[in-house]
């Protein structure tokens, strides 16, 4: 083989090698790319500000996840620590700048978070799976006898519209306060006066004007 084609044949290689690296790049990055909602948890009995418990990484495209769709992880987990006191804490999405509640808060147990315990985070959000609506947590006790990942989990879940209710035919009432039924009519009984007319006015209108 020639020099020439030798060299032509290496820098090909090297420029498919460079694209898939780039591709490989832009797919990890774009998987990797999402919202991050700051859970805080703050005890119910204490006035002292919330402190971060983790963040909660999610993919407004994909509330609910299926094969396909981004995953959504827990980016950093802080185990809290409790006094001996301490019963029930409030969890939420919190923002420190403002000092407000950006989600509705549940009230857990502190046994949730209890050596030999998994939290479970469930993330609710909007229909758009955008803004996050609330934050649960719960403890799922290990077995420390099998091989798994003891690390904290999340789930999202997105918000839908729920199914209206199937009204009925209003209830007609007599004078004394009794059930009337009301026979359905059909289309000659509601509108026979309106077919009588268009008969008087198709037979006067007739004659050949003589």
């Amino acid at each position: 083989m020639k020099p020439s084609s030798l060299l032509s044949a290496l820098l090909a290689t090297l420029a498919t090698a460079v694209t898939a690296q780039e591709f490989d790049d832009e797919r990890d990055s774009s998987t990797t790319s999402g919202r991050i909602a700051p859970v805080y948890i703050q005890p119910i009995s204490s006035t002292s500000h919330p402190t971060l418990l983790a963040e909660l990484q999610y993919h407004p495209s994909s509330p609910e996840q299926s094969d396909d769709s981004p995953a959504s992880s827990v980016l950093s987990y802080e185990p809290p620590e409790f006094d001996s006191d301490t019963k029930l804490v409030r969890v939420g999405v919190y923002d420190p700048t403002t000092s407000h509640w950006i989600s509705s808060a549940s009230v857990v147990s502190v046994d949730n978070f209890g050596q030999g315990y998994q939290p479970h985070f469930v993330l609710n959000v909007d229909e758009k799976g955008e803004e996050p609506l609330g934050v649960a947590v719960r403890g799922v006790r290990v077995d420390a006898g099998q091989t798994r990942s003891f690390g904290p989990k999340v789930q999202v879940v997105g918000m839908e519209r729920g199914k209206q209710p199937g009204l009925g035919k209003p209830v007609v009432l007599s004078a004394e306060g009794k059930k009337v039924e009301v026979e359905e009519r059909s289309f000659l009984q509601k509108y026979w006066w309106a077919i009588l007319l268009g008969a008087v006015l198709l037979l006067g209108g007739g004659g050949d004007g003589k």
